[in-house]
């Protein structure tokens, strides 16, 4: 039924089957009669690459906020996962972290997590569950060319397939889940909906990424992240390696401008070895690549207001990289995805398809971006080639007490765990304001700075059985 009226039926229609439109899907299925999900592109029988997510090719992590909001939207969705190779990486356990303020400790008590594998693996397994729903259908190789209705209401969505005339689908709460290329803002112009406020802030960070045959086991292998110092000019160079399922290592580099990786296979391991520490280099000279270098340009952090308008159309929501897309060096995407479709989910729970979801909907699927957007924007504006905001004084204050956390985050377990629930999107950034926290910055790391990589015994026996000698730095 539609909001504000009584009928027998009701509908929805996602546009795209991406994981943010998949996750709203079953958000909306215990709510409407049936969901439709609108694909432009054909999707693959298995966990394979598919066209519409170029970012596929760089390593994802889901984080425990968002994983643990995927267990609820789609049961059994993280263990499938995990059955399929993908690795629960404890954060502050199973983590080798070089950040601009030293080596973190990993500890033997851990409260947050991670999910590590392919981007092509985590869609398929939460798609096939979401489709075993039988109020759920999806039609592929079909676009959306416009929204039915008016400022007022939207009440369904113009298509157009590969052969034939546009048709008309009506329905009841339309999602818009199509990702970065979005057209929502000239939609609503269309209904007289303009003035869209927006930010977008861009620091010029470069994707090159590359999968390997990991020369070691992967299974509870630890993910290694070599961070950028923004503080430093000319130092945003930052990479990775993410333990994946089939005993691979998904390896990702990035470089701001003056420092940014390139498609050429044979400069790719060199570009690891000027990062600020050499470890991915020294694990990579014994990987076997099974790829090639896919580089990607499109990391902009780019927000659409929505919340904010004072006429929202009843019937229509928008969710996902449609919403907000995020530098996908901070690993928020999936997890704000995630997040929103629960809150979807919560405020049809709550009401149901009565007038004004649409507006409260819209507000409550900003709350989880707005964090991940403080915390991505929060470190880039800090680089010297970011574009469209710049440092105020107030940021600087900000930064360099997070840069204390971080450091006292090196040898403080309370303080490391304190900024983990945080990153993770467990617990908001008030929280590092706590008195306890607070009275830990101050006294600073209880233990003395690391100087190497922080491999545990069984790990340093496998690197010297697979021949690996890791660099001083």
């Amino acid at each position: 039924m539609s909001e504000g009226s009584l009928q027998t039926s009701s509908r929805a229609v996602v546009i795209g089957g991406s994981l943010a439109g998949m996750l709203a899907a079953a958000a909306l299925a215990k709510h409407v009669d049936t969901v439709e999900v609108i694909e432009a592109h054909d999707l693959p029988a298995g966990p394979e690459p598919r066209r519409g997510v170029p970012q596929a090719a760089h390593f994802h992590i889901l984080l425990s906020g968002g994983a643990d909001a995927i267990d609820q939207l789609v049961p059994g969705a993280i263990a499938e996962l995990l059955a399929s190779g993908a690795n629960r990486v404890p954060m502050n356990t199973n983590m080798v972290l070089y950040s601009p303020e030293g080596w973190y400790r990993r500890w033997k008590t851990d409260t947050q997590y991670l999910i590590a594998a392919s981007r092509d693996l985590t869609d398929f397994v939460v798609r096939q569950r979401v489709l075993k729903d039988e109020r759920v259908s999806i039609r592929t190789g079909v676009r959306v060319v416009g929204l039915l209705g008016d400022h007022h209401k939207v009440t369904g969505v113009r298509v157009e397939g590969p052969d034939g005339p546009a048709t008309e689908i009506a329905a009841d709460l339309v999602i818009d889940a199509s990702g970065r290329g979005s057209r929502t803002p000239q939609w609503l112009a269309g209904l007289g909906i303009p003035q869209l406020p927006q930010d977008h802030i861009d620091s010029g960070l470069v994707y090159a990424s590359r999968v390997y045959r990991a020369p070691v086991p992967t299974e509870n292998w630890p993910l290694i992240n070599v961070q950028a110092d923004p503080r430093k000019a000319g130092d945003g160079r930052s990479g990775g390696i993410a333990p994946i399922e089939g005993g691979r290592w998904h390896v990702s580099l990035m470089g701001t401008p003056g420092g940014q990786p390139t498609r050429e296979a044979e400069a790719f391991e060199s570009f690891a070895r000027r990062l600020r520490h050499p470890i991915v280099a020294d694990l990579l000279a014994h990987a076997e690549p099974l790829t090639d270098v896919t580089v990607t340009r499109s990391t902009t952090n780019r927000r659409y207001y929505y919340e904010r308008l004072n006429a929202w159309p009843a019937g229509f929501v928008v969710v996902g990289d449609a919403l907000a897309s995020f530098n996908p060096v901070y690993g928020h995407g999936m997890s704000v995805a995630a997040l929103s479709a629960m809150a979807l989910r919560t405020q049809l729970a709550a009401t149901g398809l009565v007038a004004g979801l649409s507006r409260r909907a819209q507000r409550a699927v900003a709350e989880p971006v707005h964090l991940a957007w403080s915390l991505a924007v929060g470190q880039d504006i800090h680089h010297p080639t970011t574009e469209g905001q710049r440092a105020s004084v107030a940021d600087r204050i900000l930064h360099r007490f997070v840069s204390r956390l971080s450091y006292t985050a090196t040898g403080s377990y309370q303080v490391a765990r304190a900024m983990t629930d945080v990153l993770t999107l467990q617990a908001s950034p008030t929280s590092l304001v706590r008195p306890a926290v607070l009275a830990a910055a101050v006294r600073g790391p209880l233990r003395p700075l690391l100087n190497a990589p922080t491999f545990t015994v069984g790990e340093r026996r496998l690197l010297k059985e697979a021949g690996i000698s890791l660099s001083d730095g």
